[in-house]
C-alpha cells in the first residue's frame, strides 16, 4: 500500500506569471461538506477574481476526487491542480488557485504550468503529515501492570479504560507497529496480558 500523508495546517502561496496572479490555497479537509464551505467563502472572498480553481482528493481507502477549470480551457486548471496532490500522494486536502487576469494570454501550455506550479510551490511550504492507519487493541490485565501497560501506550489513544476484577483497554496504534507493541505489553507484564 502507498503510504499516503495530508497537510497539518492551511498554506497559502502567491505568484505574478505574466502579469496574471495566481493565489494558491491548500486546506487541509476530511469531509466534503468541508471543502464545499471553503470553496464558497473562497469565492466570496476573491468574488472579482477571473477564475477560482481547484481540485480536492479526500478519503483513504476509496478516495473521492473532484477537480474544476472554472472556465479556464478544459482540462489547464483543475487537473493540473490534481495532479500536483496525486503525485505527492495527498489526500484529505482542498486546493484552490485563484487567478486574476493579467491582460497577457498564457495559452494552454502555460496555464498547465502555470496552475501546477503555484500547486507544487504551495505543497512545498506545507508541513506533510502521514495518515497511519490505525487498528484497535484490546487488552486484559491484572492490575499491577497497569502503569507499566500505559507507559507502553503513552504515545498513542487509549480510548477505554475499564476496572472490574482485572483491567481492560482500548487503544488505538498503528497497524505497522502493531506487532512491535503487543511485544513489548507481553514483556512488561511477563506473558500474563491478554490482546
Amino acid at each position: 500500500m502507498i503510504p499516503t500523508y495530508t497537510i497539518q495546517n492551511p498554506i497559502v502561496y502567491e505568484q505574478i506569471i505574466n502579469k496574471s496572479r495566481f493565489i494558491c490555497y491548500l486546506f487541509p479537509v476530511d469531509e466534503l461538506e468541508k471543502a464545499n464551505e471553503i470553496l464558497t467563502q473562497i469565492r466570496k472572498k476573491h468574488y472579482d477574481a477571473t477564475h477560482n480553481c481547484y481540485s480536492y482528493i479526500i478519503g483513504i481507502e476509496t478516495p473521492t476526487a473532484k477537480s474544476s477549470d472554472d472556465g479556464e480551457p478544459s482540462q489547464t486548471a483543475g487537473v493540473p491542480i490534481f495532479e500536483v496532490l496525486k503525485k505527492n500522494n495527498l489526500t484529505n486536502v482542498l486546493a484552490i488557485v485563484t487567478r486574476y487576469y493579467g491582460g497577457i494570454k498564457l495559452g494552454a501550455s502555460g496555464l498547465i504550468r502555470a496552475y501546477g506550479s503555484s500547486v507544487a510551490e504551495a505543497v512545498k511550504l506545507a508541513e506533510i503529515v502521514k495518515i497511519e492507519k490505525l487498528t484497535e487493541l484490546e487488552i486484559t490485565a491484572e492490575y499491577v501492570y497497569v502503569n507499566a501497560i500505559q507507559k507502553v501506550l503513552e504515545n498513542h489513544e487509549i480510548t477505554e479504560r475499564i476496572f472490574t476484577d482485572k483491567v481492560y483497554f482500548k487503544a488505538l496504534v498503528p497497524e505497522e507497529e502493531i506487532e512491535n507493541i503487543k511485544a513489548e505489553l507481553v514483556e512488561v507484564t511477563k506473558g500474563t496480558i491478554e490482546i
